[in-house]
């Protein structure tokens, strides 16, 4: 008679046969355009499944309330940006007040509506209208990004920026002057890409092109901004919060987290009510926050110096190819974006949406190079949703557990910005490397089979 541990290993033996026979299978599926496009239905239906009852009863999640409640101002008249000033820039108001077309009930609805095209766009722009199979990877890697932050990716205005920068630096060398605009549009909506904008003004032989699309978009929103009224608030999106104090999830913010986490004297987590945000305060807090201020255009002086460095010593090693200065806009760009979330007072879950665009795009443009770090971001964006919203309550009470996840997720930031900053001081290797790979590919490959930026 078989005996039951018998039954179970045969039972296990079976499944991981059926496992190892089935999982090729599988991932062969999903780099098909149909697996991929079943995969994009899939992961935005949960995310309409998952906000059913919300949209049904006329409701809202995530920052959406507050959008509302703006967009509604607006049809009374009273526009954000023109009438007041704004934290956010004046390009924001395009995906605020689209949403509202169908009335406030509908606001949640139409909202998610415009983030399946948005991220759409996204893949499209990855892989080429779906015809170029080596963008899959990075396309499947920014539908996981959703997931990975779920909380947030499609309930913020970064759902709208980060699409539109990927598409910029997926055609920075194909079309500069689009490439301009659309990360321009994007940094009109959320500031962060702009650092996208210095990486490619800093290293791009086509950077006339690239600076003419961005100020062609800029004049016209600007334009627009000035001639209904709205000249003093332009720019408000610069100064309204300048004074705030440290968030609690800012990774400038780990010590004074830790000071109360451990009872030190004068160390507390508190409520913001004007910003309705968690901060801390402690001995040293406000001057930290000083600090960082002047901490954070020192590191982008910095890092564009290093930039320079890299691109002149790129070329006199004949590795800058057009290729090439896009692989090293990617690296500058995740250096100076990771400054931006490194030292800032605000650590928010939506930032890590900064970094994704950089990442998937370097998917597309040199696998091999970006893969270790976009395992690390995942990770990072993996740790940054259990923190916000899953231990946040805990957090906010000083829960040593939940206190140890946001470190951990902070010293992933510090250390891939670190990465960034290695990467650019020694590039030669990388971009010798990425010349000799793309050489051997170009002499087997089949037409339509190398990278969409280096046609």
């Amino acid at each position: 008679m078989t005996s039951a541990p018998e039954v179970t290993r045969a039972l296990g033996a079976r499944v991981s046969d059926r496992a190892r026979e089935w999982w090729p299978r599988a991932l062969h599926f999903a780099f098909t355009r149909r697996g991929l496009l079943i995969g994009f239905a899939v992961v935005h239906a949960l995310f309409f499944l998952a906000l059913l009852k919300v949209m049904i009863f006329g409701g809202t999640e995530g920052d959406l309330p507050l959008y509302r409640l703006w967009a509604e101002q607006a049809a009374h008249g009273h526009w954000p940006v023109i009438d007041m000033p704004w934290v956010y820039p004046a390009g924001a108001l395009a995906p605020i007040m689209a949403a509202i077309v169908a009335g406030p009930w509908n606001y949640q609805l139409v909202w998610l509506l415009m983030m399946v095209g948005a991220n759409f766009f996204a893949v499209l722009a990855l892989t080429d209208n779906l015809r170029n199979r080596k963008g899959y990877v990075a396309a499947w890697y920014w539908l996981a990004i959703q997931v990975l932050l779920a909380p947030v990716s499609m309930l913020r205005l970064e759902g709208f920026a980060a699409p539109l920068a990927i598409a910029g630096l997926v055609w920075l060398v194909r079309r500069p002057f689009i490439a301009g605009v659309l990360i321009a549009a994007a940094t009109w909506i959320k500031v962060a890409p702009a650092a996208l904008a210095a990486a490619a003004v800093a290293v791009s032989s086509l950077r006339l092109r690239i600076i003419a699309g961005g100020l062609a978009l800029s004049a016209a929103i600007a334009g627009l901004v000035v001639a209904f009224g709205g000249a003093s608030n332009l720019f408000s999106f610069a100064t309204i919060q300048g004074d705030r104090a440290l968030q609690l999830e800012a990774p400038v913010a780990t010590p004074w987290v830790w000071a109360t986490v451990l009872g030190l004297p004068g160390a507390q987590i508190h409520q913001n009510y004007v910003l309705a945000t968690r901060e801390v305060a402690g001995p040293g807090a406000t001057a930290a926050g000083v600090l960082v201020g002047y901490a954070m255009p020192i590191a982008f002086m910095v890092i564009l110096v290093l930039l320079w460095r890299a691109r002149r010593r790129a070329l006199q090693e004949g590795a800058l190819s057009r290729i090439g200065e896009q692989h090293l806009i990617l690296r500058g760009a995740f250096a100076l974006t990771s400054a931006l979330i490194v030292f800032n007072k605000v650590g928010s879950p939506q930032y890590m949406l900064w970094l994704a665009p950089v990442v998937a795009a370097g998917l597309l443009i040199d696998r091999k190079a970006w893969t270790s770090i976009a395992v690390w971001l995942a990770v990072t964006c993996f740790l940054t949703t259990l923190v916000f919203p899953v231990l946040y309550l805990p957090l906010i009470d000083a829960h040593p557990f939940a206190a140890g996840v946001l470190l951990a997720r902070n010293v992933l930031l510090v250390g891939m910005f670190g990465w960034s900053l290695v990467v650019l001081w020694r590039p030669d290797a990388t971009l010798v490397s990425l010349r000799e790979r793309l050489a051997r590919a170009a002499t087997t490959a089949t037409t339509g089979s190398i990278p969409v930026a280096a046609r």
